[in-house]
């Protein structure tokens, strides 16, 4: 299976020029072949084959006069922009087929973009024994390694964020690690109240990093407003404010892989709501939910299960998981959002709302991995889309995550 590993990266000042001088080749590159797509298309042609495209606009280009400056620069990266640009296309065609979520068409990428990456295949790039990773055409970069590779890598994305942090990336084929089985299985009611609830009863608190962080954020943000548009002071606030977002981000990244980390060691299987977050991203909530991150855990479950032989489903957004008794099984009817306790009609059983889902959640995603397992004997296996691949899945059906299927 395939990882990935990413460090923090110091160039120097002069590799920092070499960078932003290959971040903006393959913008060219990438500005230039899509403009040829659009044209052609516009005019009724043929769709552009990516062979054209590089003798075009990369080996011949840098013959002229014009774009003699892509010389300067190593060719693989400007290749790999042009194998992203047909990727690009592949997943909008794919979205018109329905075989994938619909995108977008690709567009074009501005100087102004302050996020900036450039890939290398193996041949651009190697580890040296000093500890510095050999960048083509850039020189020995120096890595922070905050942990040692399993393997080989077989290629490297390289990364300047909003915050201007530089970043490589890492992809590394290896084997499943996996651990050894327990009897213990779990279901997780997600929310804003309690990020997440465990079916033994457990409560974890969220922790709201954007909300803490809110007060020093408007501050610096009405500082930014100020600023001369065009203006050094108006970069270097706009940096400000972005280093201070990027410290959110990274806070609420590391506590929910630690989070996702222990579940997946403690719990041979887990079993979680299929929230529709695009839906309540639209609402009053939204800035909550985004702080939230439920997909982002949902995803790191996924490819830890997957790393470690564990099982991952998930059960239907429709399930009426708060309505019905998790001990007798009655469905007692909705209940608005402040009732936060309730007694079973049925059995007078004192349910608090969060515990009660979290368990029928646990009892559904079990109940479905049974008759998915009973009926894989009496028709043909389905093969599941990679974690590379992209897809929607039908409502109820639960979503697997393991080893088998990679």
């Amino acid at each position: 299976m395939q990882l990935r590993y990413s460090y923090r990266v110091y160039p120097d000042a002069t590799q920092r020029r070499a960078l932003a001088q290959v971040f903006g080749c393959a913008r060219v590159v990438w500005n230039d072949c899509l403009r040829a797509r659009k044209e052609a298309y516009a005019a009724g042609l043929p769709f552009v084959t990516s062979a054209k495209l590089s003798k075009l606009h990369i080996t011949q280009a840098k013959r002229t006069e014009e774009r003699a400056w892509l010389a300067d620069v190593s060719a693989v990266p400007l290749q790999q922009s042009l194998r992203d640009l047909d990727t690009a296309y592949k997943n909008f065609f794919d979205g018109l087929k329905g075989k994938r979520p619909k995108m977008g068409p690709p567009r074009f990428k501005s100087k102004k973009d302050t996020r900036q990456s450039i890939r290398f295949n193996i041949n651009a790039f190697s580890l040296q024994d000093n500890g510095t990773v050999y960048v083509a055409k850039v020189g020995n970069v120096r890595v922070k390694w905050s942990r040692t590779l399993p393997a080989a890598p077989t290629s490297m994305t390289l990364i300047k964020d909003s915050a201007g942090r530089y970043f490589i990336c890492f992809v590394v084929d290896t084997d499943p690690d996996v651990l050894p089985e327990l009897d213990k299985e779990t279901g997780i009611d997600l929310g804003l109240g309690h990020f997440a609830v465990l079916a033994d009863g457990t409560k974890v608190d969220s922790p709201r990093f954007l909300r803490r962080a809110e007060k020093k954020l408007k501050k610096m943000q009405k500082a930014l407003s100020r600023k001369a548009k065009g203006s050094n002071n108006r970069a270097k606030a706009r940096a400000e404010v972005a280093r201070r977002h990027a410290r959110v981000a990274d806070r609420r990244r590391d506590w929910l892989h630690k989070l996702s980390t222990n579940l997946i060691r403690d719990n041979q299987a887990i079993y979680v709501e299929d929230l529709a977050v695009r839906g309540l991203a639209r609402t009053r909530l939204a800035k909550s939910v985004h702080d939230a991150g439920w997909s982002q855990f949902v995803a790191m479950l996924e490819y830890k299960a997957a790393r470690h032989g564990r099982y991952i489903g998930r059960i239907g957004r429709f399930e009426p998981t708060s309505q019905v008794c998790s001990a007798c099984g009655i469905k007692d009817g909705p209940k608005p959002l402040h009732v936060r306790e309730w007694i079973c009609q049925g059995c007078g059983a004192v349910h608090d709302r969060d515990v009660n889902a979290a368990r029928n959640i646990l009892a559904a995603g079990r109940a479905d991995r049974l008759n998915a397992s009973q009926s894989a004997g009496r028709t043909r296996a389905k093969v599941l889309a990679q974690r590379v691949e992209a897809g929607s899945h039908r409502k109820g059906q639960t979503t697997q995550a393991g080893i088998p299927v990679l």
